[in-house]
């Protein structure tokens, strides 16, 4: 049976935790929308109002200022399904305080509450992302966090519509619903975090600092020790400035732009949302179950592309008003922007989903939850500067909300730019990816059950083709540090692909002594370093289709390790119905130009249980190999 991400919605050490995030947030946007019901209700002033709209999102962002460095630190210290049911709780005490404030019909109780669910989701945000990887195989990070962004994005949209109705259907009766409702979902978040199974702190012996200052500092400093996290992370906040810039504009776009009020605003956002939610669960098809980075400029630059077609559709204002949503529907031009706004939500789940996949596969456990809270202060920063500079284009510049969406347009399309030439990983697994993608069809066995989750292993494969180690990258759900022939390591195109991954180039000693040294100390400090390294022992590409005779240069490398007093399993790989690609040696060398003999032709790679890398030998590894690929060529 294939194995479908959906598959974890039926089991208990993620359902549970997936149930308690998505109630969380279909519960706050149910507050806050069932909040402004109750103004239009009491038929207050405009100043009512406008306190609410100006001080409602400084409340809820202001906690993340202040407590974010102190909630990354519990959350690393302490059992993380304890801290779930800790901040559910506050959730119940800080909903009933809501309560109070929707039977008084108090505005000051009602913002007091805001500002506590505020605090509750500061402290819940570090754990509700650094909780994944300690549930999840590598191969399931993306569709578990598809998973997630999914359950969220459609939890918003819902809380939205749910809460706008309370008022709407209960009249005089209003208060008393909402009151008891935002409640009522507490209390079940409560009750279904208490069956989350246990999981082990990041770090039980991590001191809090409760200098605010000085350890948010501190916890922002860890979110740019690696490059590729620190640049992940600044990709998930600068999704944060799209998000608040596009969605701040769409009430009143909804009124100026398309010709209605609250329902088309309502359409607009659940385009996006649903684009958001069907982006996001695509991303594990898409890359194969490996944390797949290429998605993220195809996502940034598809974003660019349907925010400029927004702008595009409808540079002016709307040509009617007053209409109802089947009117909007069926005008000419609608569709097309109601496209745009699906396509910007899609390519958003594509951005941000390997995103963060990527910060939770490559931070240690016992940094992830700081990491995440050092996010989430950047995070905060980046709204509060979209929502003022939004203001700033539009009250002191003049500029239209369909102008703001073309300025948006460009700033995406430079930034991400920007971030790409400067971590060219992005863009080198986005070529890759296209590259196999549209080549083969890739079936898998045995990766997932056979490459360990972690710790060092040396990969061994058949030699086929120039493109089996792009292959072998897209199935592999952990980063691979490869080890090839420097004639194939310098191929145009190719070579940037594997400079870029940090490929190790080797020549025969006869060849250049040197560059074996150099790759026998890389391949030294990789294993030690607790990463993966895939070698093709037969030394060449397979000239017949035929598998070669194992090289003893394997062994060195497991030698050197067990000198090193380094215990590496030795996982034996092979690649199947390769011979006879475009990029093979059969029938013509590869300069010569001429069409694959198949069309996303099926290939399949097989793994096999690893073996024990202190008695494993070149001769055992071969016929291992062997036995993988039989006749398969």
């Amino acid at each position: 049976m294939a194995y479908s991400q959906f598959d974890l919605l039926t089991q208990r050490r993620f359902l549970p935790y997936f149930v308690v995030q998505a109630l969380g947030a279909f519960n706050d946007n149910v507050y806050r929308q069932a909040i402004i019901g109750l103004l239009a209700w009491m038929a207050v002033g405009s100043a009512s109002m406008t306190l609410y709209a100006n001080l409602a999102p400084a409340l809820f962002i202001l906690p993340y200022f202040l407590f974010s460095a102190t909630a990354g630190q519990i959350a690393e210290r302490t059992e993380k399904q304890r801290l779930i049911v800790i901040t559910t709780t506050m959730e119940i005490v800080v909903m009933s305080v809501a309560a109070l404030g929707f039977l008084l019909q108090s505005l000051p109780v009602l913002l007091l509450a805001l500002f506590g669910t505020g605090v509750q989701s500061t402290l819940f945000g570090p754990v509700k992302y650094s909780i994944l990887p300690s549930v999840l195989k590598p191969e399931e990070l993306t569709g578990g966090n598809g998973l997630v962004e999914m359950g969220t994005s459609v939890a918003i949209l819902l809380g939205m519509i749910c809460g706008g109705m309370v008022f709407a259907l209960a009249g005089a009766h209003g208060p008393v619903l909402a009151a008891s409702l935002v409640v009522l979902l507490a209390i079940a978040g409560n009750a279904v975090a208490r069956r989350i199974p246990r999981v082990d702190a990041g770090d039980p012996e991590l001191r809090v600092d409760w200098n605010i200052a000085r350890e948010s500092w501190r916890i922002w400093q860890l979110t740019r020790q690696r490059l590729a996290v620190r640049n992940a992370v600044l990709g998930v906040s600068w999704f944060w400035f799209l998000g608040t810039v596009l969605t701040a504009q769409l009430p009143v776009y909804a009124q100026a732009n398309l010709g209605g009020s609250q329902s088309l605003y309502i359409l607009a956002l659940a385009l996006f949302s649903v684009g958001v939610g069907l982006g996001s669960l695509a991303c594990e098809k898409l890359s194969g179950r490996v944390v797949e980075i290429g998605l993220v400029p195809l996502g940034a630059f598809g974003i660019s592309a349907f925010v400029f077609d927004l702008y595009l559709a409808r540079p002016g204002p709307a040509p009617q008003a007053h209409l109802g949503l089947w009117s909007f529907v069926t005008a000419p031009g609608s569709a097309r922007i109601m496209f745009d706004l699906f396509g910007i939500g899609l390519f958003t789940g594509f951005f941000v989903v390997p995103l963060f996949a990527l910060i939770q596969s490559r931070t240690p456990k016992a940094e992830l939850s700081r990491v995440i809270a050092g996010m989430n202060i950047q995070n905060a920063l980046f709204i509060v500067l979209a929502a003022l500079l939004a203001m700033a284009a539009q009250r002191l510049l003049g500029w239209s909300i369909p102008q703001v969406f073309l300025a948006l347009a460009i700033a995406n399309t430079l930034v991400a730019l920007w971030i790409f030439s400067i971590v060219p990983e992005f863009l080198m697994r986005l070529l890759s990816w296209l590259l196999v993608r549209s080549l083969y069809r890739l079936e898998l066995h045995g990766i997932e059950k056979h490459v360990p989750d972690e710790g060092p292993a040396v990969l061994v494969c058949n030699h086929v083709s120039y493109m089996d180690a792009l292959i072998l990258m897209g199935c592999v759900p952990r980063p691979v540090r490869f080890v090839m022939y420097y004639r194939i390591f310098e191929i145009p195109v190719l070579r940037w692909i594997f400079r870029t991954a940090k490929a190790i180039p080797i020549a025969g000693r006869d060849e250049d002594p040197q560059v074996l040294e150099s790759a026998y100390a890389a391949i030294d400090a990789a294993l030690a370093a607790g990463e993966l390294v895939c070698i093709f022992p037969e030394g060449a590409l397979t000239r017949d289709g035929q598998i070669a005779p194992f090289k003893p240069g394997v062994e060195k490398i497991l030698q050197r390790a067990a000198a090193r007093g380094q215990d590496v399993p030795v996982v034996p790989l092979a690649l199947r119905n390769m011979w006879g690609s475009m990029w093979s040696r059969r029938d013509s060398r590869l300069h010569r130009m001429r069409l694959p003999r198949r069309l996303r032709a099926h290939v399949q790679v097989v793994a096999g249980a690893p073996l024990d890398g202190r008695t494993a030998t070149a001769a055992l590894l071969e016929q291992q190999v062997r036995a993988l690929r039989g006749d398969a060529a």
